[in-house]
């Protein structure tokens, strides 16, 4: 992050920090210098941290572009590029500011959006998912060992020489199995200690009851030790751990994403100076300027200027709109033209865009109480288990009059055979298969239980701009003009950043077109541009600036000596938009479609895809609540959106999509990600999440019906806690295969 203004208005605070920066030299003279020069000092002294957020990065050659590019910036000290998360890390010299960077990237093609990065986690490293792994490859080398040495004891090795092969199967097992089943235990412990039977207590008593057995057989000089079987059960179940860990893993907060994504400095002017002052230190009533192309940092209301401001990342709405004095604007909203002096009403937690997170917050606090299929069997699951073991330890010790070594024994068989590994296989293998299979068609899974609750979906709602069209404003009709309108027309557009001037100047430049010679082009803040053409004043802008009538559709006008030209918008619809609504509706889904745009493109579009229920000008929170209201109907929502005004809607639906290009809050709001344009795909993740659900009931059905055969066997004394560990893999491999079947 950029050395701010850590301590807020300089004249104010001044004094008071003199002695708190005091202690910092160890140099007595220091105590005298003044205390401006020493926060001077000392912001000099250290380099800035600086992070990007990067939606459009998705290949190496991202990573070469933006790292290349920042470092050939002066005074970029180094630029890390974090592709799965869509980030840049950049150390800096305190000159450097976000607005450079981020016009560089520009430069190279690439969107960047600037983060706090004091409000993201503070790691960025898969510590868990590493840990996992890494007791996994603990748990096949040693499985690999003890298998080796036990063969030798199979093989009719008898007495001292049976012995010595236990006792070193022993040494490998026993800290293996202390090791690799520390996530086991943890968790155990914990339900204990609140008094619930979760999964992981009848592997943990299994892992022990193994162990000590064999322990205890070795010692004895006994046939049989099952070391293998103890270090088997830990590998199987790691594996299990890790492969769910590995379907959640990509999950982050969006509420964080969020409020990273607030803007954490303003200019606030103070007696006439520009003073760069951190958000957290900016209080409503002061003034604050806003610079063309920044993003509003606060909640406020223009007192000087005039622009136009883009909303579409907040309402949805696709094109710009004006701001003079009086206008509200809101934190998050982009300063397209010129520059704004605002009068801030609310900044920090007050803003709405951190209203906004809080409203994410809260939904996907809801969401995360979906319980798993897995999660609901085995809450029936653990008590019967120990009940069958308890039992059987209790019945052996009465059949046998007190032969404990002959009880225990039986009893670990019915707790290992019984042991659910098949059950915590059976929803992460079907996940795993079913998310590969997704990803070949263009969707990214990312939450555990995104298909299960795909499979329950019966309401479709979608967004509009960026989600069911491209975004991105496309002329139509230019042909109807002549070459000469064309041509100034291209002039003045390529004077302008705002998005219908680009989307002209793109058009008639792939129409063959070449600029007229324009002379004397300004862009006018709020209204268009304007230049001297063959003696005459050129306008391109809006319609009222240019003296012309406005059309019912999205439309920039032209005015030469008097003359107006309209050239209209529209914008495209993605590619499958409409066979993914068919698709849908076939499957016997209900289809909305809630914009924050105006009502003729919406209802324009609408018509186009075969939507009769829509809405134009809903904002974020509306859609929030339109989304709550279909669940309280008992309809399972699938939203599919794209903006930070569809973020809260994507956390509250009981599903959701995103396209790739959407913004990092947006995506990271989502359970699936759209990587390609095409939309066709969501019907199909539909299709494939009902397969999937059905997969993991047969699942349960092959785990079930494995302990109907093996739990009797191991009852009357038939199985050894060996032969339940065999018999516990195979029925974890079956389940495996079932779940393949998916491909």
């Amino acid at each position: 992050m950029t050395v701010v203004e850590d301590f807020g208005r300089l004249p104010a605070l001044t004094p008071s920090l003199a002695p708190s920066l005091a202690p910092v030299s160890a140099c007595p003279a220091c105590a005298a210098v003044p205390a401006a020069e020493r926060i001077a000092a000392l912001r000099a002294a250290r380099d800035a941290r600086i992070m990007l957020s990067l939606p459009l990065a998705h290949c190496a050659a991202c990573i070469s572009t933006v790292e290349g590019s920042l470092s050939a910036v002066p005074g970029v000290r180094s630029a890390r590029v974090n592709l799965t998360l869509k980030r840049v890390s950049v150390e800096a010299a305190p000159d450097v500011t976000p607005a450079q960077l981020i016009a560089v990237l520009a430069a190279e093609g690439q969107e960047a959006h600037e983060l706090d990065p004091g409000l993201l986690s503070s790691t960025e490293t898969d510590r868990q998912g590493r840990d996992l792994l890494m007791r996994l490859g603990v748990a096949f080398f040693s499985m690999m060992n003890v298998m080796l040495l036990s063969v030798a004891v199979w093989s009719g090795a008898e007495d001292d020489t049976r012995d010595l092969f236990h006792w070193i199967s022993a040494a490998i097992a026993l800290p293996t199995v202390v090791f690799v089943g520390q996530p086991f235990f943890k968790s155990a412990w914990a339900s204990l200690r609140v008094g619930r039977l979760g999964m992981d207590v009848p592997i943990s008593l299994a892992l022990i009851l193994a162990s000590s057995i064999s322990v205890y057989e070795t010692w004895m000089s006994g046939h049989h030790a099952y070391f293998d079987a103890a270090v088997m059960l830990a590998f199987f179940l790691l594996l299990g751990r890790y492969l769910d860990h590995r379907t959640r893993a990509i999950a982050r907060s969006a509420a964080e994403e969020l409020a990273a994504l607030e803007v954490p400095r303003a200019i606030v002017l103070l007696n006439g100076a520009e003073v760069e002052t951190a958000i957290s230190a900016v209080v409503a009533g002061d003034i604050v300027l806003i610079r063309p192309g920044a993003r509003m940092p606060v909640d406020g209301v223009v007192i000087h200027g005039a622009s136009e401001v883009d909303r579409s990342l907040l309402t949805g709405e696709s094109l710009p709109v004006q701001a003079t004095v009086g206008t509200i604007i809101s934190a998050g909203e982009v300063n397209l033209t010129g520059p704004l002096t605002v009068r801030v009403t609310a900044a920090g937690k007050e803003s709405s865009l951190h209203r906004m997170a809080d409203l994410v917050a809260v939904a996907e606090g809801a969401k995360t109480r979906y319980t798993s299929l897995a999660d609901r069997a085995a809450r029936l699951y653990s008590p019967l288990v120990h009940i069958l073991s308890f039992s059987a330890f209790g019945y052996w010790m009465w059949a046998t009059g007190g032969d404990v070594r002959h009880a225990i024994n039986i009893s670990a068989a019915v707790l290992i055979i019984t042991c659910p590994c098949a059950l915590g296989l059976a929803v992460p293998a079907v996940i795993t298969s079913a998310s590969g299979k997704l990803f070949r068609k263009g969707l990214l899974i990312k939450n555990g239980t995104a298909l299960e609750r795909l499979a329950e979906v019966d309401t479709v709602v979608f967004d509009k701009t960026g989600t069911l069209t491209m975004g991105i404003p496309d002329p139509v009709g230019l042909a109807d003009h002549s070459h000469e309108v064309l041509a100034v027309a291209l002039a003045l557009a390529a004077g302008s950043s705002h998005p219908l001037a680009r989307a002209l100047a793109d058009g008639s430049r792939a129409a063959g077109i070449s600029p007229a010679l324009v002379e004397d082009i300004r862009e006018v803040p709020g209204h268009g541009v304007e230049g001297q053409w063959q003696g005459t004043r050129v306008r391109l802008g809006r319609f009222d600036w240019c003296g012309a009538k406005a059309l019912p559709v999205t439309a920039s006008y032209l005015s030469v000596g008097g003359v107006t030209h309209a050239f209209a918008f529209t914008d495209r619809p993605r590619p499958g938009a409409a066979e993914a609504v068919r698709a849908l509706k076939a499957a016997g889904m209900r289809i909305e479609l809630l914009s924050g745009d105006s009502e003729a493109p919406v209802q324009d579009l609408a018509l186009r895809l075969g939507i009769s229920d829509w809405r134009a000008g809903v904002l974020p929170a509306e859609k929030a609540a339109r989304v709550q209201a279909l669940a309280a109907e008992g309809r399972k929502v699938l939203m599919v959106g794209d903006g930070l005004n569809d973020t809260a809607a994507l956390a509250a639906a009981h599903v959701s999509i995103s396209p790739a290009t959407a913004l990092d809050a947006a995506r990271v709001a989502s359970d699936i990600v759209l990587l390609g344009q095409d939309m066709a795909p969501i019907a199909d993740a539909v299709r494939i999440g009902r397969q999937s659900a059905r997969r993991m009931v047969e699942n349960f059905v092959i785990s079930g019906g494995y302990n109907v055969v093996a739990v009797p066997l191991a009852l009357v004394g038939a199985a050894t806690p060996l032969a339940a560990a065999l018999a516990m893999s195979l029925s974890s491999i079956t389940v495996s295969l079932n779940a393949m079947r998916l491909k």
